[in-house]
């Protein structure tokens, strides 16, 4: 009998992979290429989305070709992709009206202090489950259609269509212009300040109140289902499912029980708590989103981005030239025993949950003379793993729950003090698995799932290996006075900002 794999494209923030799984997930190719950049005007922050359905052109059939497996070898596509970036394209010609605006930008600062003011903002938290800001979708197509003379009026027409990324990748693989599939799936949905937290489906008081058009949006999917089969790159090929990169992650690591929680530290560091099929409406800052929906009721989850935790690490190598290379810092960095009384707070452009406080800055405080490369050293590492705890323990306030422990993922779980650096501040072990691309994975799983190809989400957690460990031993009352010094520099970061927003956007 002819082996079978399952496909999973990564659309990540910086680069594109496709990745193939065999049954025992394990890795048997893979394919990648970045994609620009664009920073066209301070705080805003573009790709271009002709540039990335190029290179999935270019990576499937590589990975394939690489891998000696031929596409009637392969049993589901699943996708996961970068959420809260922002696509708009013209549907008779498949060209986007303008750069993806990403995650990252900040440009609808001021429009979406315009929407705070707006009577009924009140209710978009209980609504969807999110807070007013400029992280997810909606003020971004709202910037669009009120930026590009005419547009408002052909998305009526449903001349123009939306999507994040999965929608776009989707709609070009299964025909484009020529009858391509229009679906996003509820993860996704449930990132754009537009869906009904509750009912998984676009409400219209908030669409009424951001004024966007119900006619160019996508049709929302469980996370697995039948997303159309491919016609273009690989023709043929049954696309199983989509996710939101964080909620694949979640589903990768096999976090299918109420209080089991991930992180994924990269670029800026992504925790997520599983609350089961009840929805839970933070009170300490985090948001309330879908974590994956398989069966037909969905399991929900909290979320607590961190805006900066591996930009760290790159902003003292680029920027400062602590280090000449990542890995270095974790070399540095066990020079020491400890900070020597420093700390650095990463607030490059405010800082994410628990706080939402747009008008906070970055700091290094506890300078003196004592302080070497090494205590600074330690200091970056300690910024990633205190932020870490203050969504913990947001996490824990909000569910009733406890985290017993942490599974991780991402590029800066190869620095090993950093592990156990957090560890030691969440008094909880750290588990990092053996197959570390687990967005990649948590797409294929969903995908295989709905396609038969594994039988049920017990035989994913059979797959899932330990790769590495850490326990705590740090004490308890060093833990306790750490942290209190942490919370008293953060705080000293609020309202440097004095924009329109400088009090920030207050959710606890």
């Amino acid at each position: 009998m002819t082996q079978r794999f399952v496909l999973a494209i990564d659309q990540g923030t910086t680069s594109t992979r496709c990745i193939l799984f065999d049954q025992r997930a394990r890795l048997v190719g893979v394919a990648q290429r970045e994609h620009q950049q664009h920073y066209p005007r301070p705080g805003w922050v573009e790709q271009d989305a002709m540039e990335i359905w190029r290179n999935v052109e270019r990576i499937v059939p590589q990975a394939l070709r690489d891998s000696g497996i031929t596409v009637d070898q392969i049993a589901a596509i699943g996708i996961a992709n970068q959420r809260e970036t922002t696509v708009v394209w013209d549907r008779r010609t498949g060209i986007p009206v303008w750069r993806a605006i990403v995650w990252q930008d900040v440009r609808t600062e001021e429009l979406v202090g315009d929407f705070e003011a707006k009577p009924g903002s009140d209710r978009i938290r209980e609504l969807c489950g999110l807070p007013l800001a400029t992280y997810f979708a909606a003020p971004r197509l709202r910037w669009l259609l009120d930026a590009l003379p005419g547009l408002r009026e052909r998305a009526e027409r449903r001349e123009v269509l939306f999507g994040t990324m999965e929608t776009w990748l989707i709609w070009n693989l299964t025909g484009g212009i020529d009858g391509g599939s229009h679906f996003t799936d509820v993860t996704n949905a449930s990132r754009t300040l537009l869906m009904n937290l509750a009912t998984l489906t676009w409400d219209k008081e908030l669409l009424d109140f951001f004024g966007i058009p119900a006619a160019m949006l996508p049709e929302i999917q469980p996370s697995t289902g039948d997303y159309g089969n491919t016609r273009r790159v690989v023709p043929g090929i049954r696309i199983a499912a989509a996710l939101g990169d964080q909620h694949a992650a979640l589903f990768g690591q096999t976090c299918f029980a109420r209080g089991e929680t991930k992180c994924t530290y990269g670029t800026g560091g992504f925790l997520m708590m599983n609350t089961g099929t009840e929805m839970v409406q933070s009170t300490h800052g985090l948001l309330t989103t879908i974590g994956y929906q398989i069966d037909p009721e969905p399991v929900y989850a909290l979320e607590g981005p961190i805006a900066v935790t591996g930009s760290l690490v790159q902003w003292v190598r680029d920027n400062i030239g602590l280090v000449a290379s990542a890995p270095e810092i974790e070399t540095l960095a066990r020079t020491v025993e400890d900070n020597g009384g420093c700390y650095i707070v990463p607030a490059f452009s405010g800082l994410y949950a628990p706080h939402w406080r747009s008008d906070a800055r970055g700091l290094i405080i506890g300078l003196t003379s004592y302080i070497t490369k090494g205590h600074l050293a330690r200091a970056v590492l300690e910024a990633t793993a205190w932020q870490t705890r203050e969504v913990v323990d947001a996490m824990n306030a909000d569910s009733g729950l406890h985290a017993r422990t942490l599974r991780v993922d991402g590029g800066m779980t190869s620095d090993n003090l950093l592990m156990q650096i957090v560890a030691d501040v969440l008094d909880i072990p750290v588990m990092r698995p053996f197959v570390p691309e687990t967005v990649s994975l948590g797409a294929a799983y969903a995908a295989g799932l709905a396609v038969g190809y594994w039988p049920d989400l017990e035989g994913l957690r059979n797959n899932w290996r330990l790769a590495g460990q850490w326990v705590p031993q740090m004490d308890p009352e060093s833990r306790a006075e750490e942290y209190d010094n942490w919370k008293r520099a953060v705080a000293l970061t609020f309202g440097w900002s004095r924009s329109k927003r400088a009090r920030g956007l207050r959710e606890s």
